[in-house]
């Protein structure tokens, strides 16, 4: 027969074990304020003319899991970003972002909620979609 303060540890052991394996899936309850990767689905315009960036163009991003903290990248520079909401993201685009017809990588960054989730994985960056200048 095991000691109450062995069993007790062996349990602890496993509680402990299986809250920083599991992540942030269904089955960790301690992932409730954890944020998911914040996922693109579109840009608009896209493609977009010279002209209309010369002009000062708005770009629109549209997706889902955009948080208040969330920001659009811009071949790796971060864009002043507007949230208009959990599936929408808007910065202007400037020849100081593009000065001639090309592209650019486009992601969402958001950072990460890390208060009291052990375990889970939050924010991150999402997969890129391509913007053309024509």
């Amino acid at each position: 027969m095991m000691p109450q303060n062995q069993i007790q540890k062996s349990l602890f052991a496993l509680f402990l074990g299986s809250m920083l394996l599991t992540g942030c899936g269904v089955h960790n309850p301690f992932c409730g304020s954890a944020r998911p990767k914040p996922v693109l689905t579109s840009l608009a315009p896209n493609p977009a003319s010279l002209a209309q960036i010369q002009q000062g163009l708005l770009l629109t991003v549209n997706g889902s899991n955009f948080y208040s903290s969330s920001i659009i990248v811009w071949n790796g520079a971060v864009l002043p970003t507007t949230v208009v909401g959990s599936t929408e993201l808007q910065a202007p685009i400037t020849t100081a972002q593009i000065s001639s017809p090309g592209i650019a990588q486009i992601t969402v960054h958001t950072p990460a909620n890390l208060s009291g989730d052990l375990g889970c994985d939050s924010g991150g960056d999402s997969a890129a979609l391509t913007f053309t200048v024509t």
